[in-house]
């Protein structure tokens, strides 16, 4: 069966296509701002939960009897949660920020059906960002700006955004933006893959 990825997201699609999942992408246009003004004291697991719920309602609600599987990304770094970079400026003002610390990603995904959660799970990445430079972040920026504009962390790990890290725990597919491994396991015990 094919199920209906609610998010436009080339990562999440990329890992679906490898993984041979039958899928179909269609935007949900949540106002993601405003949910996380909301969600305050939640940790960053709790966040891109909400977030990947978020995004995969409105998509199940036009689309009765269909899978639908919503996903987010959150970044923490020392308890601060961010967004995705607003302007070059902002993503530089972030890679400083994390220059030397420990970055936490949680990937969030969630299957819906008619509107109602069948199966959820957040899984967290360790990411050790090295100590950057500045001169490292402008000819990082320079070669990888405006592509990381859209992602949470200001990094592509399956581009030079690897070399901002000295050491990752966790599953590459998290690191990437969602707990892949998971997620078909619950496909297959949901009927949408076989088994």
């Amino acid at each position: 069966m094919t199920i209906i990825l609610a998010s436009q997201s080339a990562s999440r699609k990329a890992m679906l296509e490898a993984a041979g999942v039958p899928f179909e992408a269609r935007s949900s246009n949540v106002d993601e701002a405003s949910i996380k003004r909301e969600l305050i004291a939640v940790s960053g697991c709790e966040v891109a939960s909400v977030l990947a719920e978020a995004k995969a309602l409105p998509v199940s609600l036009a689309a009765p009897g269909r899978m639908v599987l919503g996903g987010d990304s959150l970044v923490e770094v020392c308890g601060r949660q961010f967004d995705k970079p607003v302007s070059r400026e902002n993503a530089a003002e972030h890679l400083e920020f994390f220059s030397g610390k420990e970055m936490h990603l949680h990937s969030a995904a969630v299957l819906m059906r008619d509107g109602r959660v069948v199966w959820k799970t957040c899984e967290l990445a360790k990411l050790r960002v090295r100590t950057l430079s500045p001169e490292f972040i402008q000819s990082y920026l320079d070669r990888e700006w405006p592509a990381v504009s859209g992602c949470v962390g200001v990094f592509r790990i399956e581009a030079l955004g690897v070399q901002l890290f000295d050491q990752i725990e966790g599953s590459h597919f998290t690191v990437l933006g969602m707990p892949l491994m998971a997620l078909l396991g619950a496909l297959r015990a949901e009927g949408e893959l076989p088994s």
